[in-house]
């Protein structure tokens, strides 16, 4: 039992990380649909405490970054750097340790935050044994990953393993600065570590993170080189150097240091160049092949996040200047925005490389290309129409801000935005429970014994179910 527990079978990490990450898409997205629906059926749940929007909310949030996003994007980094460093995974019994302990640290931290018992900090609400638990966890994985690194077989890096890596490197340090488990201060300093954390988590994890695997992704299905090794190295390093600062932009209208806002909206409008870089890579990278979206649906699920990735990352400077920050902070475009960041870009990205990763290291094919095709369109309209109804509602109440009208009158206009945010919400959690069964059935499928009819696999065409 414990050798199966703990298994030593190539991929065997990987794997566990994907399946789990799936599981808590599936979780978390459910306890976001719930919420969304209670702004429109207020009376749902009435009388439980566990499901009231004020404990749904957290559980939704930390469930989808850290079950869902995190898990999935480590499976995918389990994969990709012993096949960039030509060698094996240091430990995969090591790296399946971490994946219980993960997925421990999930379970538990739901139910906690289904009972009230939380930090307060905006995606740091998990209590002191669970932040523990997860930094053992983290620090073990980033561990197995260096170690794997040093044992590389190859002398150059290519550009997804700086971007891994400086994860790696990043995300232990910001998420012990960010908890209040290892640093607790009060008053606006908590504020400034706060959004120091809820800032850099985005920037310094699941983006680069996400843009590592895409540069991975996208070459290998393409068959085509990165079109600029130079500029995704100038990428890499222009994040970097303008991320950590920015999160102040949260907090403009408050009293902290002058100096600190000044250098959060510079910052913070600076990263359009890692993000241009980033994506003239990508689109360049794909001339000639972008009929592959037709039939390669991997790659469809990437340059849709690619897309997004633009869309974000256009909003993200031009709402940290103050005068626009003035105007829509304190709506529902800031939720729109952050969603279009873990939802839009960075789910799109993992999913690609879910589909794409399982069959490399299953050796089996993908049960039902139509189920992945309905999972594509139920997730991009689901999303669409999430964000567009945030959007705009968003702007309706900055107008009833700016304009000094009583919230009762422009309340009015909302709630058929919610409700157009619900229908987007259960098509996306429609588009996860597919997802789900799909990849339920295809571990059910007989392995390919052919390295050839395998690669046939890889991007998912040609189905007759």
């Amino acid at each position: 039992m414990i050798r199966r527990i703990f298994s030593s079978e190539d991929g065997s990490a990987a794997k566990f990380f994907m399946f789990s990450a799936i599981v808590w898409l599936i979780v978390g997205m459910g306890a976001g649909l719930l919420g969304a629906l209670e702004f429109s059926f207020p009376d749902l749940t009435k009388g439980v405490a566990q499901l009231s929007f004020t404990r749904l909310r957290p559980v939704h949030v930390n469930t989808v970054a850290f079950g869902w996003l995190s898990m999935a994007s480590i499976g995918a980094c389990l994969y990709i750097i012993p096949a960039l460093c030509k060698t094996k995974l240091h430990s995969e019994k090591l790296a399946n340790f971490s994946c219980y302990l993960w997925n421990i640290g999930i379970f538990v931290g739901m139910l906690t935050l289904l009972n009230g018992y939380t930090e307060g900090r905006e995606y740091a609400e998990y209590r002191e044994p669970i932040d523990i638990l997860f930094v053992v966890a983290l620090g073990s994985v980033s561990y197995n990953l260096f170690r794997t690194l040093l044992n590389r077989t190859v002398k150059k890096l290519y550009v997804s393993v700086w971007y891994i890596m400086g994860a790696f490197f990043w995300m232990p340090i910001i998420f012990i600065v960010g908890n209040r488990t290892f640093v607790a201060m009060e008053g606006l300093n908590d504020g400034i570590l706060n959004w120091f954390y809820g800032h850099n988590i985005l920037g310094m994890w699941f983006t680069v993170l996400g843009v590592g695997i895409a540069y991975y992704m996208l070459p290998k299905m393409s068959g085509k080189p990165i079109w600029s090794h130079s500029l995704s190295m100038f990428g890499f390093w222009t994040i970097a150097f303008f991320y950590a600062p920015t999160g102040t932009h949260h907090l403009l209208q408050s009293p902290v240091p002058e100096w600190l806002k000044a250098l959060a909206v510079i910052f913070s409008a600076a990263l359009v160049i890692p993000v241009i870089s980033v994506l003239v890579n990508f689109y360049m990278t794909m001339k000639g092949s972008w009929w592959m979206l037709t039939t390669n649906m991997p790659i469809r699920f990437v340059l849709t996040g690619a897309f997004w990735y633009l869309v974000t990352c256009l909003q993200g400077p031009f709402q940290a200047t103050r005068g626009v920050n003035w105007y829509i902070h304190f709506t529902q475009w800031v939720v729109g925005h952050a969603h279009a960041a873990l939802l839009g870009t960075f789910t799109f990205f993992v999913i690609g490389a879910i589909y794409y990763g399982l069959q490399r290291l299953t050796g089996q094919r993908i049960y039902s290309v139509r189920l992945v095709k309905w999972h594509y369109w139920l997730l991009l309209i689901g999303f669409f129409l999430f964000f567009s109804s945030l959007t705009i509602g968003g702007l309706q109440q900055a107008v009833g801000w700016a304009l000094g009208y009583p919230v009762a009158q422009w309340g009015l206009v909302l709630p058929p935005m919610w409700l157009v945010r619900s229908i987007g919400g259960v098509l996306m959690f429609l588009s996860s429970c597919l997802f789900g069964f799909n990849i339920y059935m295809t571990m059910r499928e007989k392995p390919i014994s052919s390295e050839l009819e395998i690669k046939v696999a890889v991007p998912i065409e040609g189905d007759s179910k």
